[in-house]
Parts: structure tokens; C-alpha cells; sequence
């Protein structure tokens, strides 16, 4: 069973989503919360397997309240158009998934058991806004560049397709590993990348030229 926490300041929000998670019979919500501080309690009362937590709340914001758990917790922020750079000081703290309030309820179920197995989750929308800013901004192809020349071969390769937004399982397929190695491969990559997640290392590869334009 999947254990969850809903943490959003509007009553409304939090009761769809609730009753959009307890859908599936292997979710379940074990604790709301009304703001960050609330989050940060209750996560922890509650041994949460996955935190959805609005990222501006009054009383303590989601993005504190993910600096205080993602070490233990697999952190998702809800967020909504506009709000870029929220997400970016998001990545910083530790949040490993980005879902957009508007969600199908669908997509919200499978982003929430992907988490649960650390898997992270990018709103196809908000990773193509974060890319797009950041290739805005000054060149740093060749710092990109020097970072990947210290990757092997195999590492360039994973680092390509994380960079085309493939999943592990995905890459896995395309290169003829298990899930698990690609997970090590990747585990291997981001120090050397000096990346924080996976959406930082997307963007060296595309700072890089590694993937397809």
C-alpha cells in the first residue's frame, strides 16, 4: 500500500485529489495538510511514502516543507503554469516530481506509484519551460561538454535518453539493460554531472548537443 499526504491550502483541492488517489486499491491517503508546516509533521507522524505538496501555501510553503523531508520522503510538487521558478528552487531542495494541478486523473494515479519507486516525475509542460529557459540564458555548451567527457561510454548513452525524457524503463528497453542497472547507471551520472536530479542532467545533455535537436 502506498501511503500519501496531500498538502494544499484549499479544502476543495485536497478533497479531488483524495478522492482521485483512493480510486486505485493500492493507494491511500493516510494525512492532509493545510500548509508546510502541517506537511513536515505529518510526514513524518505517518512514515508518508509520497508527499503532494502545493508549492505556495501560506504558513510555511511547500518548497520548506520539501527541503525538511525529501531525504525521506518522495517529494511531488503540485504547481501551475507560471510558476518556473518556483519549480527550479524546487529541484534544489530535493523534489523528484512536477505535476501540474490540472492532472488527469489517470496520469496523477501512475505519477504517484512511479514515486513511490523513486522514480521521478516531469510534467512533459513544466520540463519543456525549464529547458527553454535555461537555453535561454548565457552558452554553456562547453562547460556542458567538459562535464559529459567524464562520463564512459555507456553513461553518455543513458544520459541521451534522459535527456530525450525516457523513462528507466524506456531507456532500459533501448539499450538492453534491466531497470535496475540503468537506475545504478544514472545513480553514477549525476555526481559526475554535478546535477542534483534528473531535470538538470537533461539539460547538460542538451547544453552538451547530445540529443536530438
Amino acid at each position: 500500500m502506498i501511503r500519501v499526504l496531500i498538502a494544499d491550502d484549499e479544502t476543495l483541492m485536497r478533497a479531488g485529489i483524495r478522492l482521485i488517489l483512493e480510486n486505485d486499491p493500492d493507494i491511500t491517503v493516510v494525512a492532509e495538510a493545510s500548509d508546510g508546516r502541517q506537511a513536515v509533521e505529518l510526514s513524518l507522524k505517518h512514515s508518508v511514502d509520497v508527499a503532494l505538496l502545493d508549492i505556495r501555501m501560506p504558513g510555511g510553503d511547500g518548497l520548506k516543507a520539501a527541503e525538511q523531508i525529501a531525504s525521506s520522503t518522495n517529494v511531488v510538487m503540485l504547481t501551475t503554469f507560471g510558476e518556473d521558478s518556483y519549480v527550479a528552487q524546487a529541484m534544489k531542495v530535493g523534489a523528484t516530481g512536477f505535476l501540474l494541478k490540472d492532472t488527469p486523473p489517470q496520469e496523477l494515479i501512475n505519477a504517484v506509484r512511479k514515486a513511490a519507486n523513486g522514480e521521478p516525475i516531469l510534467a512533459p509542460q513544466i520540463t519543456r519551460r525549464l529547458i527553454e529557459r535555461h537555453l535561454a540564458a548565457p552558452d554553456s555548451g562547453s562547460e556542458a561538454r567538459r562535464k559529459i567527457d567524464t562520463l564512459t561510454d555507456t553513461e553518455r548513452n543513458v544520459l541521451k535518453l534522459v535527456g530525450e525524457g525516457l523513462s528507466n524503463t524506456e531507456i532500459g528497453e533501448q539499450l538492453y539493460m534491466a531497470t535496475g542497472t540503468v537506475k545504478a547507471h544514472i545513480s553514477r551520472i549525476l555526481p559526475k554531472l554535478e546535477c542534483a536530479n534528473r531535470v538538470q542532467a537533461a539539460i547538460v545533455a542538451h547544453d552538451a548537443g547530445l540529443t536530438r535537436s
